[in-house]
């Protein structure tokens, strides 16, 4: 049994797949680069230090890498009033919380975006403790992220929940469970392939389910 929740944030917790899909677009179209928005997207999830050579090539990261990243920023930016939590996000943090389960939200982007997004469902009052891209070295899908957010909530054993093959990769590398959630676009198969125990259509769906996961009840 575990005793700490981690949720990812994008994808998972707010509406933000789309958006980072159009703004990496937007980012190569500024350099004449032009990306299948579908190719775009199965990248989503990953950090930014990483997605640029998965999708572009290792060529095109040495060249122009941070450039794509500052103009992905700038592009993403420009879209951040139009996003939403998903239905039922607080109503599930608060369960999972009841549930016994201390709850860090594990994000791998900028800090000023993490507290916009935490500050659309009050997630500051909820959580035990948050993530940003700043507290690892490297970005999902390497494991790095999911265990400084279980060392910030000071817990021995945790369960990933999360909306990208990413997410769920990076969990099991860290030896960590993954409850999936479909809000970020990806397939049942592919999360389940990926590794998740289990996968909802949406939060609210999880949240009528947790009895058959691993957030049933917190050691």
């Amino acid at each position: 049994m575990a005793d700490t929740a981690i949720f990812d944030v994008d994808g998972t917790l707010v509406d933000t797949n789309y958006q980072h899909t159009l703004a990496w677009y937007r980012a190569f179209r500024r350099h004449d680069l032009t990306l299948p928005l579908w190719r775009l997207h199965r990248a989503i999830g990953m950090g930014g230090d990483k997605l640029v050579a998965a999708v572009a090539g290792d060529d095109v990261e040495k060249s122009i890498g941070d450039d794509l990243r500052t103009a992905w920023e700038r592009e993403f930016e420009a879209m951040i009033d139009e996003i939403r939590p998903f239905d039922g996000v607080r109503e599930l943090l608060t369960e999972v919380k009841d549930r016994g389960f201390t709850l860090v939200l594990a994000s791998s982007g900028k800090g000023k975006h993490v507290e916009h997004f935490l500050d659309l469902f009050g997630g500051r009052s909820l959580a035990d403790g948050w993530t940003t891209s700043e507290d690892a070295e490297q970005s999902k899908p390497a494991p790095d992220l999911v265990q400084v957010a279980l060392e910030k909530a000071g817990g021995t054993r945790g369960v990933m929940v999360g909306d990208s093959t990413w997410d769920v990769i990076a969990a099991g590398k860290a030896g960590i469970e993954t409850v999936a959630v479909r809000t970020g676009g990806f397939s049942e198969q592919e999360l389940r392939e990926a590794g998740a125990v289990s996968t909802h259509d949406s939060l609210v769906d999880l949240r009528r389910n947790l009895d058959e996961t691993p957030l049933g009840r917190a050691d």
